[in-house]
């Protein structure tokens, strides 16, 4: 692409000396040359031709002097348009005044047009160098707008309602949130109706940060809730969707899961815990308590491998609190992190309290304790409590 050079000057001797010294550049259209003779002209010009890429202007001329000209062109704001103001070699006053004013550089008349090549080559560099980052400043605007779309994506695929439409839905109250560390994130939860008594519910975290770790999340929860919805056992679910994600994964991605089905008449859970952190069960009583579980590998890693299913049975009034590391990892400026026993006293002053209040007090609490430093990891907690 021609490099678009516009000459403002009053002497007509210049555009033809122009047009002869850089003849060779014009045939094989390297350079295209546009003239006028003033300031307003110059201005006219700029209209027709907005992709102007270099001024040459001198700065004594009738009507618009050079000065007022370059104020005009600033005025504009395109730092890609490079002025280079031309005038009497004795003018250091006015050429120091373009050049604190924004001129790109300066020739002194008679011009020296070997000179002026070198000058207009590294206007050239620095043009393409502007553009170049502009591209690249559009390209992340471009990006941090995708980023906004598909963090309101994954936010929309996770439940927000969390009343149940379902017999026996009064028996249970449901609460969860996911805060993502950027602007998407691998952490997920779910819950959803199997049969007229039976909910599946799921707490996963996904290796990896970002937009892999989004899809990995969407592919990976998209699994689990359709082999769930079969009402088969919560080790065969776990097995099924390891396999299936065995046969995808990219990059060596695994998924943490705790997987449960809970009946809302009996409050029995049928568990499987596929590497996830283990939850606490918050009883009537206020007591708190780990879940002590077999050990399942992560999804995704191996296929083929078997998963061991376990029983637990809440009674009234026990609350079963889910968590990922972003929970218990997060760290405040000193780099010392939540962990379980915060999480554990957090827990046991929330005696009484329903999942909405649990979710609430817990994020709090990490934030108090995280202060100004920066999240890390996405947080996000799944509350289960039999009425």
């Amino acid at each position: 692409m021609a490099v678009k050079i516009l000459s403002v000057d009053d002497e007509i001797d210049l555009e033809l000396l122009l047009t002869q010294y850089f003849r060779r550049k014009i045939r094989k259209g390297e350079y295209e040359f546009f003239f006028a003779h003033n300031g307003l002209e110059a201005l006219q010009v700029l209209l027709k031709h907005p992709d102007i890429d270099i001024i040459l202007s001198d700065i004594n001329m009738p009507e618009m002097d050079g000065l007022t000209l370059l104020t005009k062109i600033n005025e504009m704001r395109n730092p890609s348009l490079k002025c280079i103001m031309v005038s009497a070699y004795g003018d250091m006053d006015n050429i120091r005044h373009a050049m604190n004013n924004g001129a790109f550089d300066f020739a002194t008349k008679p011009i020296d047009l070997d000179d002026l090549q070198l000058t207009i080559d590294k206007a050239v560099e620095q043009i393409q160098f502007i553009r170049s980052a502009q591209k690249e400043h559009n390209q992340l605007v471009d990006l941090q707008s995708d980023l906004t779309v598909a963090r309101e994506i994954q936010h929309a695929i996770l439940p927000r309602t969390f009343k149940l439409k379902m017999e026996d839905a009064d028996a249970v109250d449901i609460h969860a949130s996911m805060i993502a560390a950027k602007d998407v994130g691998g952490d997920f939860y779910d819950f959803f109706p199997i049969d007229d008594h039976r909910i599946g519910f799921t707490m996963a975290d996904v290796s990896g940060k970002g937009v892999p770790a989004a899809i990995f999340m969407a592919v990976s929860r998209t699994l689990i809730k359709a082999t769930g919805l079969r009402g088969i056992p919560s080790n065969e679910c776990m097995q099924t969707v390891n396999n299936m994600l065995c046969d995808e994964s990219v990059d060596s991605m695994f998924v943490t899961v705790f997987y449960g089905i809970y009946n809302l008449k009996t409050g029995a859970i049928d568990f499987t815990n596929a590497g996830h952190n283990p939850p606490y069960i918050l009883h009537a009583d206020g007591s708190v308590k780990m879940l002590e579980s077999k050990c399942n590998l992560v999804l995704g890693a191996v296929e083929g491998m078997p998963f061991q299913n376990e029983s637990l049975q809440l009674g009234q009034g026990d609350t079963l609190v889910m968590y990922t590391d972003g929970v218990t990892e997060a760290e405040n400026i000193d780099h010392q992190q939540f962990c379980e026993p915060r999480l554990e006293a957090a827990l046991a002053e929330l005696k009484g309290a329903n999942s909405e209040e649990i979710v609430t007090a817990i994020n709090a609490k990490v934030k108090e304790f995280a202060g100004e430093a920066p999240q890390s990891d996405d947080i996000t907690l799944l509350v289960i409590r039999r009425k």
